[in-house]
């Protein structure tokens, strides 16, 4: 992976589909995974992406469980996570889950597009 590259972390293929549709378009190299286990196998098997779109509710290894994952392993633990989701409470919970910035689904694409700028740009 590459300096302009996303890891999007989301169990619903239509939203992987459309985030790597619009983040293409802008020219950024995407890569997703379907939940969080997934989503570490790709980060240990490759170079580390410029930031990480995690949704929160997957199965299997859910936005928590890659987190805790993600920040107990040193090659990939300072890597940016922009967490995307609809879980209002994990909105709210984000600081406190080391998160750089949130998201609410439906995401305004400037929005997403100002945010991932910040980190892949």
């Amino acid at each position: 992976m590459s300096g302009r590259t996303v890891l999007v972390v989301d169990d619903d293929r239509d939203i992987r589909d459309a985030l790597s549709d619009v983040l293409s378009d802008e020219s950024y190299t995407v890569v997703c995974a379907a939940d969080g286990e997934e989503g570490m196998a790709r980060l240990r098997a490759e170079p580390p992406p410029a930031v990480i779109l995690l949704d929160w509710m997957m199965p299997r290894c859910d936005g928590g469980c890659f987190l805790r994952q993600q920040r107990a392993d040193p090659s990939v633990a300072s890597i940016p996570v922009v967490l995307l989701t609809a879980d209002p409470r994990a909105l709210a919970h984000s600081a406190e889950n080391g998160v750089q910035a949130r998201l609410s689904k439906p995401v305004s694409l400037d929005e997403l597009l100002a945010v991932v700028g910040r980190y892949a740009g």
